[in-house]
C-alpha cells in the first residue's frame, strides 16, 4: 500500500497534458538548479540544527560552557534550533519528493528514519522526565547521570543521522545488485523497479 502511494506520488500526481507529461515530482527531479539549491539548503539548514543541539549536548556532557546553567543555553540557541528544524523537514520532505521511490527501496534511508525517531523520542524523555528537576542542577558544571545519558544519545543518533544521509549517495546496496539476502528483504527490493538478485544467484 505504501508503495502504491509512492508511484503514485513519483508518476501521477500533477501529471499533466501534452506529448511528455510530466508529474510533479518528475519535474522537480528534472530540474537542475533548483534541485541543487534544495540540497544546498537543506545541508545548510542541518548545520544550524545539528550545531545547535550539539551545543547543548556538549554543556549537558559537561564539555563546554561549564559556568553556564543549562537553561539559559538552552533558551538562547532553542529558536534557532527550532529554525533549523523546520527548515531541514521542508527541504527533506522536498528531496523525498523528488524521488520517493529511490529513497523507500534505499537500506540508508530507512536505518536513518529509525535513528531521527530514536533522536526525537529521547528529546521528549529529556523534556518530560530529565528536565523536570533541572532546578536541582542547572548551575551545576556537570549534570546528573540522566542528563549526561541524554545527551550521550542525542549526539550518538545525530551524527549517525547525518552519516547514514551522506550514505545515501552511494549505492553499495542498491536494489538489483547481486545482494545478501538480509539486505533484499530490508529494501523490498523484490518490489522495486530493479528487483532482487542474490549473491546465491551471481554464483550460478
Amino acid at each position: 500500500m505504501i508503495r502504491d502511494f509512492l508511484v503514485w506520488l513519483q508518476t501521477e500526481l500533477g501529471k499533466g497534458p501534452g506529448e511528455y507529461p510530466m508529474s510533479w515530482s518528475e519535474a522537480l527531479l528534472g530540474s537542475l538548479n533548483f534541485w541543487g539549491l534544495l540540497e544546498g539548503t537543506h545541508l545548510l539548514a542541518l548545520m544550524l540544527f545539528a550545531g545547535t543541539i550539539f551545543v547543548v549536548d556538549l554543556r549537558l556532557l559537561g564539555v563546554t560552557f561549564k559556568r553556564t546553567p543549562v537553561s539559559v543555553l538552552s533558551d538562547k540557541v532553542l529558536p534557532l534550533t527550532v529554525f533549523g528544524f523546520v527548515i531541514v523537514l521542508l527541504t527533506g520532505l522536498a528531496l523525498f519528493y523528488a524521488k520517493p521511490l529511490v529513497y523507500y527501496h534505499n537500506i540508508w534511508f530507512r536505518a536513518k528514519l529509525v535513528f531521527i525517531v530514536l533522536a526525537l523520542l529521547n528529546i521528549v524523555i529529556f523534556h518530560r522526565r530529565v528536565q523536570r528537576n533541572i532546578s536541582d542542577w542547572d548551575g551545576l558544571a556537570k549534570p546528573p547521570g540522566a542528563a549526561r545519558a541524554s545527551a550521550a544519545i542525542s549526539l550518538a543518533a545525530w551524527v549517525i543521522v547525518i552519516m547514514l544521509g551522506r550514505f545515501i549517495a552511494y549505492d553499495w546496496f542498491e536494489c538489483g545488485k547481486p545482494l545478501p539476502d538480509w539486505a533484499n528483504a530490508l529494501q523490498e527490493c523484490a518490489a522495486s523497479e530493479k528487483g532482487a538478485q542474490t549473491l546465491a544467484e551471481l554464483a550460478q
